[in-house]
């Protein structure tokens, strides 16, 4: 290709373009707000600048299932210490109907007590946290328990998860039949059962009863209180973990920003001098002059 222009004026055309791209390239910088808007602008950063993007989405799912873990475990907690109270009761009135002085009436009123006690508990057993049940294992989106006088331990389990968080319905491990699932006995420390079994001994006005009641009675107690204990020890960690992963969302903008966030000072910098520069290179481009071959023709 023939070139109709000297080669000063092919220097000049050259280093206005580039002048101009530079320009072009920072107000892009500044309207966008970004470094880096496409490949071609960094590609020796371009590999780090995706990485970090996706550890950060990867790190806003963990501050997510932080947040619901959290919310089950304060709900949990906050559950539990009603829990603990209403087996506090039930501790003193198993107590009190045990004594050879309380009579028989007491009894029968004291047994009202303790069923109001196994109502609000099955009701603790039930709470939700945005709809689901959290004491429901894998089928956390139904009841786990309903009051059932008539059973040995006075509820009826409505689901049948073999992951059902066994809190207040804790079984022996070894099934005393083949059925599917397989039926199993109250643990010992079984709060359901313990509630009741006092509840029954009280109407029965059967001081042995009552008493072997109270012995399950205090290790249920003792089961719901590890259990008020575990959940403030994972509320603490969760807490902890979700310190850690703020802190860490911080890094990764600040990582990001470094790679990507336009200078915003360098960049109008290079406005203003490339602007600078053009002009200064047209006025003088102006100056040149025109000389022609014409113009030394007679």
């Amino acid at each position: 290709m023939i070139s109709y222009l000297s080669p000063a004026s092919e220097a000049f055309l050259a280093n206005v373009d580039r002048v101009q791209r530079a320009v072009e390239n920072a107000n892009n910088q500044t309207s966008s707000g970004k470094r880096v808007n496409v490949a071609s602008d960094a590609p020796d950063q371009l590999a780090t600048i995706l990485q970090l993007h996706t550890d950060e989405i990867h790190n806003t799912q963990i501050q997510e299932n932080l947040s619901v873990a959290q919310a089950d475990a304060q709900a949990a907690d906050g559950a539990l210490s009603s829990a603990t109270q209403l087996m506090d009761r039930a501790r003193v009135l198993a107590a009190q109907g045990a004594t050879f002085t309380t009579d028989a009436a007491s009894r029968q009123s004291m047994a009202g007590e303790v069923q109001s006690l196994l109502e609000q508990m099955v009701s603790i057993s039930r709470t939700t946290v945005q709809g689901r049940y959290i004491f429901g294992g894998d089928q956390d989106s139904a009841p786990p328990y309903d009051v059932d006088l008539s059973a040995s331990n006075g509820v009826t389990a409505l689901t049948a998860s073999p992951a059902t968080q066994q809190i207040f319905d804790t079984r022996n491990p070894d099934p005393v039949s083949t059925d599917a699932p397989p039926i199993t006995t109250p643990a010992a420390d079984n709060v359901f059962a313990a509630l009741n079994n006092l509840r029954v001994g009280l109407l029965s006005n059967d001081t042995a009863a009552i008493t072997a009641a109270s012995a399950s009675i205090q290790l249920a107690s003792n089961h719901l209180n590890s259990a008020h204990a575990f959940y403030g020890t994972v509320e603490n960690r969760i807490t902890d973990a979700s310190n850690y992963s703020s802190t860490y969302d911080v890094q990764l903008k600040t990582e990001l920003s470094q790679k990507e966030d336009t200078d915003v000072t360098a960049a109008a910098l290079t406005i203003t001098q490339g602007n600078i520069q053009l002009q200064a290179a047209f006025q003088m481009q102006a100056k040149m002059p025109r000389t022609t071959l014409f113009d030394f023709m007679g």
